[in-house]
């Protein structure tokens, strides 16, 4: 009897290598993005003069360094086996909050700088098509971290997907304000569609500072 619940221990314990190694994966490819969204975004936007463009890089770098921290956590499990504290998750959340609420009240500023100023930017295609291709990027990699995450029963993972999510959105919307910039032609719509994005800044901001509460039949661990 003792036999075979060691067996049923050890099958589990592949079991979960094996999501570990998955969800590894996962932000292996999410970091991979996110450097490369991120150089594009802030290139693009310094040279259109874009802050738009420029707010879009910054968060991507944020993130980048949020996916970092799952990476490292994911990586001590994968060879130790055992998980972060909660109060190193809970550390963590919140220096990304707190850079995330940075960057809101940074592009609120130049917005209303670039507002007053008259500022225009110029319309840039490469920015176009990286916001394009990051809304499939960020719905695909969203979707298997979800599933992963409920697998492990994983909160950061879970809210690491929700993260992808908001910056699903966030693409959506740099798409929507150089299309309309293009479209226009009017000089503003630069600095007010930045604004548009502060909404999603500050939800993950929130989100990443409180921390992300499990439902009671939810079966969450610090990994």
């Amino acid at each position: 009897m003792r036999a075979g619940a060691d067996a049923g221990k050890l099958a589990q314990g592949l079991e979960r290598t094996a999501f570990i190694r998955q969800a590894f994966r996962l932000e292996w490819v999410t970091i991979v993005w996110m450097v490369i969204e991120g150089v594009v975004a802030i290139a693009t936007g310094a040279i259109a003069h874009s802050l738009l463009l420029l707010a879009f890089g910054i968060d991507s770098v944020i993130e980048l360094a949020s996916a970092g921290v799952l990476f490292w956590r994911l990586s001590v499990e994968l060879r130790d086996g055992r998980t972060f504290s909660e109060e190193i998750e809970r550390r963590a959340g919140r220096i990304a909050g707190g850079l995330l609420f940075a960057l809101a009240a940074y592009v609120i500023a130049a917005a209303a700088w670039g507002l007053w100023r008259h500022h225009a930017a110029e319309f840039s295609l490469p920015g176009l098509i990286l916001a394009i291709v990051a809304i499939p990027v960020m719905y695909f990699l969203s979707k298997q971290k979800l599933a992963v995450a409920e697998l492990l029963g994983s909160r950061a993972l879970r809210a690491d997907a929700f993260e992808g999510i908001a910056c699903g959105w966030l693409s959506f919307t740099v798409v929507i304000g150089l299309i309309a910039q293009l479209a226009l032609r009017i000089w503003w719509v630069d600095s007010v569609a930045s604004l548009a994005i502060v909404y999603f800044l500050i939800k993950e901001g929130r989100e990443a500072w409180e921390g992300e509460e499990c439902d009671d039949d939810c079966a969450c661990d610090n990994s």
